[in-house]
């Protein structure tokens, strides 16, 4: 299993990338450090396409929505799930990325140890 993780907070990225190792030692995790960086891996062909798609909103330059809206107008991309993976807790935005295409939208857990619990959640489920 594949996950691409665009998070622009370094110690996010690494904390993420930790708990999804615990959950599953074989799982491949590539990092993005805004929404370019991501979409620029995923137009190379050379690459496989992800299995997810962890997604913060709130980076610079491109945003999360911005990200999410051409990850899902490219055929290659559109049926990877997108997690919407942000401090966000805003009911109403959720609902406009579930409508552009997030699978599914997880605000990012305020104590560490609680990522290990996100991951493994948002893993176990068929999407």
């Amino acid at each position: 299993m594949t996950i691409l993780l665009v998070d622009d907070d370094e110690d996010d990225r690494m904390l993420f990338i930790e708990a999804a190792r615990e959950f599953d030692s074989t799982i491949t995790c590539q990092a993005a450090f805004d929404g370019m960086q991501a979409l620029n891996w995923l137009r190379d062909d050379a690459r496989d396409v992800p299995d997810y798609i962890f997604l913060d909103l709130r980076m610079s330059g491109l945003s999360g929505e911005e990200c999410l809206i051409e990850i899902k107008k490219a055929p290659r991309m559109a049926r990877v799930p997108v997690i919407v993976y942000t401090t966000s807790r805003d009911v109403q935005e959720s609902m406009r990325l579930k409508e552009l295409g997030a699978a599914h939208f997880m605000t990012k857990p305020v104590v560490p140890e609680d990522v290990f619990y996100m991951v493994a959640f948002v893993l176990g489920e068929r999407w």
